[in-house]
């Protein structure tokens, strides 16, 4: 039988059994499979399927089509605890993952595609609330620095190793597929049997809520989530189709941006603690809306290449500071309400996602510069929105319009 521990007894446990730990773990095994998914994914659409842009906003389309559904959580952990359907989600997206190669056209790779993104959306919204819940909110900000940071470390193995061996040893998709996405699935199973189950001393509610004072949170993850999509999508794309980039360089590309996380996140976390989640935020909406800006002068002045990763690698940099929308909202929550809120919010988060990548690659047919100028445009609302953060966001403080609630009667 399944060992249960209250978190406040898991500090008696040895160190490598710890929630904390378990948390590096899964942070560590995820991004081996997805990553690498990823760094993959241009060349072996374009070099082996033959995709326009037209047909990779339709595989972002229906890979954002869970995240959109991440809500049927809340149904299933009714049956199911946080902390295993996280891990078998887990397992899910590196089984997806290892047989990647084996579907090489338009449905074989949509099909895939969606088994790996159930894994991968459903994963992360149990992810973010278990971190919620397990971390006190002193230590978060920082711990959530460092967390990013792991996990870009495990995938600097894997991507000095493609870079390493990809041309002197022949490697494949196939090959690399099944790799990395075996490595995940075999770490989520181990971490499903070796860790006990964690007990929270907050019992989650159970069922969708939506609470008219988490309003300016769930703006914030709209807004986040269409923005993300322009830049997952077609930054990327970008680099292949316009400076014609091979496997080696743009996974070189991805080994830049991995070791400016390691360095970077942790102070990220740093800097959420020190200046707060209003100022962060809007530093990191300001950057990105230059950086955007900057995307779209590539094709209007044909600048080079340069530029182009430089912008690359800002970009990802200015993301790490989305851990402040998290501690935002751990600010704000009941504590009850992190579980249903976190499956809430990644749907919020992934509304645009269905519709925007299909949209927008009709769009980049015709005008890829108007794509970019467009996340501008999202990036600057952001702005606006982070400006109603509070200095000090707490429960009936959650945004500059807040009333404060009424003190209890002694």
């Amino acid at each position: 039988m399944t060992r249960i521990v209250p978190l406040a007894e898991a500090r008696h446990l040895p160190f490598w059994r710890r929630p904390v730990t378990l948390l590096f773990v899964m942070a560590a095994a995820m991004p081996v499979a997805f990553a690498t998914w990823s760094a993959l994914l241009n060349n072996f659409t374009i070099e082996v399927a033959g995709f326009d842009g037209s047909d990779i906003g339709w595989l972002h389309t229906v890979r954002e089509i869970p995240g959109f559904l991440a809500v049927g959580v809340i149904a299933i952990i009714i049956f199911v605890r946080e902390q295993v359907l996280g891990l078998v989600s887990l397992a899910l997206l590196g089984v997806a993952t290892a047989v990647t190669a084996w579907f090489p056209s338009l449905g074989g790779i949509l099909t895939i595609t969606m088994l790996s993104s159930i894994g991968f959306h459903y994963y992360e919204t149990v992810n973010q609330s278990l971190q919620l819940q397990w971390l006190d909110r002193a230590r978060a900000p920082k711990v959530l620095g460092w967390l990013t940071a792991a996990a870009s470390a495990s995938t600097l193995v894997v991507y000095l190793i493609i870079v390493a061996l990809w041309d002197t040893l022949g490697l494949t998709y196939n090959i690399v597929y099944l790799a990395s996405g075996g490595v995940t699935a075999a770490v989520a199973i181990f971490a499903l049997f070796a860790y006990p189950q964690f007990e929270a001393p907050n019992p989650q509610v159970k069922k969708m809520i939506l609470r008219r004072r988490y309003w300016l949170y769930y703006a914030l993850q709209f807004m986040a989530g269409a923005r993300r999509q322009i830049f997952v999508v077609f930054a990327g794309f970008m680099m292949v189709e316009r400076f014609g980039f091979a496997v080696h360089e743009v996974t070189a590309l991805f080994l830049i941006n991995l070791v400016a996380n390691m360095v970077f996140a942790p102070m990220m976390g740093h800097a959420v603690a020190r200046f707060g989640e209003r100022r962060t935020l809007i530093f990191e909406y300001a950057g990105l809306a230059l950086v955007f800006l900057a995307y779209g002068g590539i094709y209007m002045f044909g600048w080079g290449v340069v530029l182009a990763a430089t912008l690359y690698v800002v970009d990802h940099i200015l993301f790490a500071l989305a851990l402040a929308l998290k501690t935002y909202f751990q600010k704000i929550a009941d504590p009850g309400d992190i579980a249903p809120t976190a499956a809430v919010a990644f749907t919020i988060n992934h509304i645009a996602a269905v519709f925007l990548p299909a949209l927008l690659g009709y769009l980049w047919l015709v005008s890829p510069q108007m794509v970019f100028g467009l996340a501008a445009g999202m990036a600057c609302v952001s702005l606006m929105l982070a400006c109603l953060i509070p200095r000090h966001p707490e429960p009936g403080n959650e945004t500059r319009f807040s009333v404060p609630l009424p003190r209890p009667a002694e």
